[in-house]
């Protein structure tokens, strides 16, 4: 049966084929026209379902053959086809009709060579390595919490939605995408062009520039991949300023940018894996940390303040210091008054029974004046030494202080300055109370000198009286006064000379109001 005679005209009566018949019938003519071939071609795109056929193609640089192994044949293979690998195969022709479609059914595969594609992708890759482009050195480390991560992928694929995903579960961040096609013509001049734009955003404009840029693309055959081979592609992943992770393919796949990239990742969701960490993980070390860094802290007051303790338990208190001076000066307080009494009551008995010249009252003034000095002098010295002893230790106090607090942490600082500003304090109230008992032993010493000075004649002469002097000593009555030539009368300002008046054995009564020391 001819099936090339020419079409029938109108009203022909040309035999009606059926489709069925139609293929049956080209399936026919191709199996007895190429009953048993071999076929030299590369290995394309291959695929085991879980059947357990082959689906492979064999091809040239100008066409594509269909192939199939069934399960039973590609069993006994000796050399499994691999992607890239150039193979003899021999088998038959036959057509599919339910596509309608010629294939070759394959039952023996050769090793033929590495392949056109892969011996030029080999090439490339050796030249660009010569270049330096895929030295480890200039790889940059991922940093380790980016703000804003770019992904570079086709925005409609399953790909960009697995890489969200994975990094709304892990650490949600702020993604830009650049939409760009993964496969096919113009493939490796967008991928390009998204790298070299994404590092020519500014750090501060409008569109946030990213710390991280993930180029991805899910797995494929080799011709699928091939534009993440190009030269292009390579080096503007070399030239990119930002860290890039490719993540091209799967596992089993290797493109060129996973040599240039700074990491590669096996698949989209690994690149998502790697570039943000786990927040909660983060939460916990961060809750860990912080609770050792106010154990530290607590621990770095604690031993300060103990120590102080220490050192104060060592020192005494201030109460405790001037319990014993406070007691002992209420005792001889207690016994002052009396004493000062049983003196002035001795002293007046004396002078009544024996009156004490002027030159010998001076001396004796003058002896306890000097007496007196000599106490406030030592008063000074011993307040001094009472006050420079515990200023001392408290200067070494503070020097031992300073050094403990200078290890310590900022945090800590202002703990322990309230407690030296605690420590000034009760230095304020000690050098209050050391002034306050001086001020109350010279308020003492001052009510003495006033004693004194009560009990010298001067203050009696300031009162109205005055004493007077003869030839031979003090004048205490008229008569005496009246035997002699001349005298002197002292005053509380000065002395004047007089003489008894001629005729008069005594004097008259002085006026009222006026008094005369005898």
């Amino acid at each position: 049966m001819d099936l090339l005679e020419d079409e029938p005209g109108p009203g022909s009566n040309a035999h009606e084929f059926t489709v069925s018949e139609l293929s049956g019938a080209v399936k026919r003519s191709i199996e007895d026209q190429f009953g048993r071939v071999r076929v030299r071609a590369e290995v394309g795109r291959v695929s085991r379902p879980s059947s357990g056929h082959l689906y492979f193609d064999l091809k040239d640089d100008r066409a594509v053959l269909a192939a199939v192994t069934w399960k039973g044949q590609a069993a006994r293979l000796v050399q499994r086809p691999e992607e890239g690998m150039e193979v003899i195969a021999t088998g038959r022709l036959t057509t599919f009709p339910g596509q309608s479609k010629y294939q070759m059914i394959v039952d023996q595969i050769e090793p033929a060579g590495a392949g056109a594609l892969m011996a030029m992708l080999e090439r490339r890759r050796k030249a660009l390595a010569a270049e330096g482009l895929f030295d480890e050195a200039r790889k940059r480390p991922l940093p380790f919490l980016p703000r804003v991560i770019a992904v570079v992928t086709s925005p409609s694929g399953a790909v960009i939605r697995d890489i969200l995903h994975r990094l709304r579960d892990r650490f949600p961040s702020h993604v830009l995408i650049w939409p760009v096609a993964v496969q096919g013509e113009g493939c490796a001049q967008q991928v390009a062009a998204a790298i070299r734009g994404l590092n020519a955003l500014a750090p501060r404009g409008i569109i946030p520039r990213p710390d991280l840029i993930i180029v991805a693309r899910g797995g494929g055959s080799l011709e699928d991949l091939w534009g993440f081979n190009e030269e292009i592609v390579v080096r503007a992943a070399a030239e990119s300023t930002i860290p890039l992770i490719s993540a091209v393919g799967h596992e089993t796949d290797t493109t060129l940018i996973d040599f240039a990239s700074d990491r590669r990742a096996p698949t989209p969701t690994a690149a998502a894996e790697m570039a943000v960490p786990v927040r909660a993980d983060l939460a916990a070390r961060l809750a860990e940390t912080g609770a050792r860094m106010l154990r530290a802290n607590a621990q770095a007051i604690q031993r300060p303040r103990q120590r102080l303790r220490d050192l104060a338990r060592a020192m005494g208190r201030p109460a405790a210091l001037i319990e014993g001076p406070r007691q002992r000066l209420d005792l001889q307080g207690a016994r002052l008054e009396p004493a000062l009494r049983l003196w002035l009551q001795s002293r007046r008995n004396r002078l009544a029974l024996r009156p004490m010249p002027a030159a010998t009252l001076r001396q004796f003034m003058q002896a306890r004046r000097h007496g007196l000095d000599r106490i406030a002098v030592r008063l000074d010295q011993a307040r001094l030494r009472r006050l420079e002893r515990p200023q001392d230790r408290l200067n070494q106090l503070q020097e031992r202080l300073d050094a403990s607090l200078r290890r310590v942490t900022a945090s800590t600082h202002r703990a322990i300055a309230q407690d030296k500003m605690r420590l000034g304090d009760l230095v304020q109230r000690l050098d209050a109370a050391l002034m306050r008992a001086q001020r109350q032993r010279r308020d003492v010493l001052t009510r003495l000198d006033r004693i004194r000075q009560t009990l010298g004649y001067k203050e009696t002469l300031r009162r109205g009286f005055a004493v007077i002097h003869g030839p031979e000593g003090l004048i205490t009555s008229a008569a005496a006064a009246a035997r002699a030539p001349q005298f002197q009368i002292e005053f509380a300002d000065a002395r004047i000379e007089a003489r008894p008046a001629a005729g008069k054995s005594r004097r008259p009564a002085p006026p009222s109001g006026q008094k005369t020391l005898l």
